[in-house]
C-alpha cells in the first residue's frame, strides 16, 4: 500500500500576480488524486487543511500517519470527511463498518486510530474524497446519507445556475470542530456554480469536481473580486482556494463538485459576495 503526501505552502494575493499559467496551476489545481491502490494526500498551509482520494481496487488501504502531521495516528490531532463518489465502498474506524453509497459522507472524529477502505466490488471501486482539518476536540463518528443532509435549492435555469445543495457534514448535521463539506449538483441545463461569487476571508475552501462528462471541463475562478484568474479543471481534480480568493465555476456541461472548508467559524453563510457586476 502506498500514501503519497505532498505539501502546498501559502500563497499570498500579491504573489499570484506573477504567476504565469503553469506556476498558478500547481499551487492551486490538485489533480491525480484518484489512483488505484492508492492513497494520494496534499498538506496546505492553508488551515493545515489536507485534501485526498483514495480508490481500493485489490486491497484495503489504510490512512495511517504521515511525516507532515509528526502525530503517532492520523487523526491524532485532526478530524476526518469523507465522501464516496464512486461505487460502494466500506469505510471501517476502529473495528466499526461503515457503507458509503455514491455521494454519501462520513465524518470521523479526533482520537481515532485506525481507518481503512475497501470496495465492496473491484470492478466498481469506491472513489473516496477526503478533506482533514485539526481539530480540538473528540466528536462522535457519523454516517450522513443524501437523506440525511439539509438540502438548498438556489438558482434558476434562467440564470444557468439551477443547483441543488446538499450540506452533509455542518453545524445541525453533524457536530465537527471546524471542517465544513457538502455536496453541490448542477441541474441540466446550468453550467454556473457560486454565483455571486464571495469570498470569506475567514477560512479557506476547496473544490473538488466530478461528474464531468467526458469532453468537457469546468473554469474554475479564482483571484480577487477586482482581479480574477482562472484554471481549467477536467474530472475528479480539485482547486484549493485561499481566504483571500473569490471561489466560482463554469462549466461547458452540468457537473457537480464536493466543497469543503475549515477555519474561523462554523456559520455556513459567513461570506462576502460579490455581484457579478462587481468582478473584473
Amino acid at each position: 500500500m502506498t500514501i503519497n503526501c505532498t505539501t502546498r505552502y501559502a500563497i499570498g494575493r500579491n504573489e499570484i500576480k506573477t504567476f504565469d499559467t503553469q506556476q498558478f496551476r500547481d499551487e492551486f489545481l490538485c489533480h491525480n488524486i484518484m489512483t488505484q491502490d492508492e492513497i494520494t494526500l496534499i498538506y496546505t498551509h492553508y488551515d493545515r487543511y489536507i485534501i485526498g482520494g483514495v480508490v481500493p481496487v485489490n486491497e484495503v488501504l489504510s490512512l495511517t500517519a504521515i511525516d507532515e502531521t509528526k502525530s503517532e495516528h492520523f487523526l491524532d490531532r485532526r478530524e476526518l470527511g469523507v465522501v464516496n463518489v464512486g461505487g460502494l465502498g466500506v469505510v471501517t474506524v476502529d473495528g466499526v463498518e461503515y457503507q458509503l453509497e455514491a455521494k454519501e459522507a462520513l465524518y470521523v472524529g479526533q482520537g481515532n486510530k485506525q481507518v481503512t477502505f475497501a470496495s465492496a466490488n473491484k470492478n466498481a471501486p469506491a472513489h473516496f474524497y477526503l478533506n482533514s482539518a485539526p481539530a480540538h476536540k473528540a466528536f462522535p463518528t457519523k454516517k450522513v446519507g443524501l437523506a440525511d443532509a439539509n438540502i438548498l435549492e438556489l438558482g434558476s435555469l434562467e440564470t444557468s445556475n439551477q443547483r441543488r445543495i446538499h450540506q452533509l457534514l455542518v453545524n445541525g448535521v453533524v457536530e465537527t470542530c471546524q471542517l465544513q463539506m457538502g455536496i453541490t449538483c448542477l441541474q441540466p441545463g446550468s453550467v454556473w456554480n457560486t454565483m455571486p461569487a464571495h469570498q470569506h476571508d475567514r477560512r479557506m475552501e476547496a473544490y473538488f469536481y466530478f461528474e464531468i462528462p467526458q469532453g468537457q471541463a469546468v473554469c474554475h475562478f479564482m483571484g480577487e473580486p477586482q482581479e480574477t484568474r482562472h484554471i481549467w479543471v477536467a474530472n475528479e481534480q480539485a482547486v484549493v482556494s485561499p481566504p483571500w480568493s473569490i471561489h466560482s465555476g463554469c462549466g461547458t456541461a452540468n457537473y457537480s463538485f464536493v466543497w469543503g472548508m475549515a477555519g474561523e467559524n462554523l456559520a455556513y453563510d459567513d461570506m462576502d459576495i460579490h455581484a457579478p457586476t462587481e468582478l473584473r
